[in-house]
């Protein structure tokens, strides 16, 4: 076994690899860019060397910086994690030269099935169904615009090098298909250093579901069950599931059966995932198969009780597999949300900064359900534009699908993040969506489930109540400590109004105590807490209904996050709340004619120039943040006055990037 690995990535995936590593007694290796010179994969590894500049093109992806690394370190082995290098043949047969272990497939399998059209054609030679699509590289975009009408739209563009839903689109139209051409080419170019592109039908209503399989150097192969993995936005999966709602047994192992051929048939070994879309009458067909480790892998470790991390070094090490297929069994039900730097509420736009406070809730097993919680982040920490988004990858596991469900609700209403934008809201909103819960999913769910954007899970009339009543208490606690008044909490006839007017959305309440409680207009409720002032959580009952809520202060109220929505609530004087008709309407203060720059990022392209005319819905210029692209576009009809910034120029948030007349 070895004794030293070297891990040539960065954040969440990083740190995976060090725990494992450290249980099996191996000594680990980080390197590090600029950008990560404090990052929690640089603290938790025995060593770490810096390998370059903040850009990924500059540090990570260079072969050579990895290769001197190993050389100072001694490393005997490397794990790639995902992305980056892990797909990489040159960096296989790179360390295969230098005496190296590649923890992963031969650099002649990452050929094969590493590379989308190759491994579609031989896919199609071993007997396993594919999409249709045209296979041949694509040269321009008009080039594209052709094969996608031939083959019919709807149709999706993706990078032969593609991987984590970069350098993929789907287009409707010839102007779709051609802005997605080179979209797709742009980003992969940046994250893969390859910009070929090949393009396939769009199968409508489909599920994305994948099989894990996992192979040794002495010609045996097993699957380990599916992931359901068709919650998805701009093909960049957010939750994940194993197994799926889905299957049966019958079509299950059809689709194992198929992927060990495939693995057998390029001389797999180590961990894989073949990718299927499956259409609504359980017909599958073969995407593409990832030569690595999946950044959903935990769902399948959780419901087989294998670590993969483990079944790799193990295997890169020459050891045989200490599994046969009949000895994998599928228990209870895994759920994995993964938690984003970007906000929701505005267009999922990316978000950077540091995180002011980051306490995830606690991990471990309670009750038959356990919490497991990815990260490579720490409180304190920074989020920075030059790499993926994702902050975490939140898992539950549980007995039943149900079950890990509502596990996986409660562990994002007690994960606290403050100082960037996140999604947890909306990945709890999607915990509660009925359709979601009964499993009728396909990977268009977020598209038509969320077509205006998400504005928060919607409240029930009584969780309206439930909140007004919840704030009118802590706004009156609060009020009550300030008096100083000793003696037993609350004394509220001597320190407090008679009554307050409480605000939620627009509905408004009075609300005052009586000697029975809290009385919400003419409803009485009962409320019973341990909550303290300053505490960043509420617990308690209302009317014997148990609540958890995240709270933040405002100057007048609360906002009480629970469930997928973030809710302000008011608590005003009744003479201050009959003043609030005069208050007039807070705007954004945005000129119209400025378009200003979503996000922090860099400019990849403008597309207009001074005088010219555009049209509403015009691409206007193209931002990259967190590798992946982003179309501005006119909003109205307008003329071009001025154009303040150029390709290769780093904004902020806001920043005005073209003024119209």
């Amino acid at each position: 076994m070895f004794k030293k690995i070297l891990i040539a990535n960065r954040g969440e995936i990083a740190c995976r690899v060090i725990r494992t590593a450290k249980a099996m007694g191996i000594q680990t290796v980080a390197v590090y860019s600029d950008a990560d010179a404090d990052a929690l994969h640089v603290r938790e590894a025995d060593e770490a060397v810096h390998i370059g500049g903040a850009p990924a093109a500059e540090s990570y992806l260079i072969i050579d910086k990895i290769l001197d690394a190993i050389q100072q370190t001694g490393a005997e082995a490397v794990h790639p994690g995902y992305g980056f290098l892990s797909e990489n043949k040159l960096f296989a047969e790179a360390l295969d030269k230098a005496g190296v272990a590649f923890i992963g497939p031969p650099a002649g399998a990452i050929e094969a099935m590493g590379d989308k059209i190759t491994s579609k054609k031989l896919a199609m030679e071993a007997g396993v169904s594919t999409v249709p699509g045209h296979m041949g590289l694509i040269e321009d975009a008009d080039e594209a615009v052709k094969i996608a009408t031939e083959i019919g739209y709807p149709v999706m563009i993706k990078a032969s090098a593609g991987g984590g839903g970069k350098g993929m689109r789907i287009a409707w139209n010839d102007e779709e298909a051609r802005e997605g051409f080179q979209s797709s080419k742009n980003e992969a170019a940046s994250s893969f250093g390859d910009d070929r592109i090949f393009i396939e039908k769009f199968v409508t209503q489909p599920r994305h579901i994948e099989i894990q399989v996992l192979g040794d150097k002495h010609g045996n192969v097993i699957y380990l069950g599916e992931r359901e993995c068709s919650i998805q936005r701009r093909n960049q999966k957010v939750i994940e599931e194993a197994p799926s709602p889905f299957l049966d047994e019958k079509t299950r192992k059809a689709m194992g059966e198929e992927a060990v051929a495939l693995s057998q048939a390029v001389d797999y070994c180590s961990a894989g995932t073949v990718e299927f879309i499956v259409d609504g009458d359980k017909n599958f067909y073969f995407l593409e198969m990832n030569t690595r480790l999946q950044v959903e892998h935990p769902v399948t470790e959780l419901i087989t009780g294998i670590d993969l991390v483990e079944q790799m070094i193990k295997v890169a090490a020459g050891e045989k597999l200490s599994l046969t297929q009949k000895d994998v069994k599928l228990n209870g039900w895994a759920m994995e949300s993964r938690i984003y730097a970007e906000d929701p509420y505005r267009g999922f736009l990316p978000s950077t900064g540091r995180l002011t406070r980051y306490r995830p809730p606690q991990e471990g097993v309670s009750d038959g359900v356990t919490v497991r919680n990815d990260t490579g982040v720490y409180e304190g920490g920074e989020i920075s534009l030059f790499y993926d988004p994702m902050i975490a990858k939140l898992v539950t596991h549980a007995g039943d699908r149900m079950t890990s469900i509502d596990a996986m609700a409660n562990a994002l209403d007690g994960f606290r993040i403050d100082g960037i934008r996140h999604n947890i809201d909306f990945l709890a909103a999607i915990m509660l969506h009925e359709r979601f819960r009964e499993g009728t999913i396909t990977t268009a769910f977020i598209a038509e489930e969320y077509p205006d954007g998400f504005e928060g899970a919607p409240l029930t009339a009584q969780q309206i109540k439930e909140r007004a009543v919840i704030g009118f208490y802590m706004r009156s606690y609060v009020m009550d400590r300030a008096t100083e008044i000793s003696g037993a909490m609350p004394n509220y006839e001597a320190t407090l109004p008679d009554a307050m007017a409480v605000q939620v959305d627009d509905h408004v309440f009075t609300a005052r105590f009586d000697e029975n409680g809290i009385v919400l207009d003419d409803e009485n409720f009962e409320l019973e807490s341990l909550w303290l002032p300053g505490d960043l959580f509420f617990e308690g009952k209302v009317n014997g209904n148990f609540i958890s809520l995240a709270v933040d202060t405002m100057s007048e109220g609360y906002l009480l996050t629970s469930r997928g929505k973030a809710q302000e609530v008011f608590v005003r004087s009744l003479r201050a709340q009959e003043l609030m008709v005069f208050m007039p309407e807070k705007t954004d203060g945005a000129s119209s004619k400025e378009l200003l720059c979503p996000m922090p990022g860099v400019v990849m392209s403008i597309d207009v120039e001074e005088g010219q005319e555009v049209k509403s819905g015009q691409a206007l210029a193209v931002v990259e943040a967190m590798k992946m692209e982003n179309i501005l576009r006119a909003e109205k009809d307008a003329k071009v006055k001025s154009v303040l910034v150029a390709a290769g120029d780093k904004l902020a948030v806001d920043d005005v990037m073209i003024e119209f007349e």
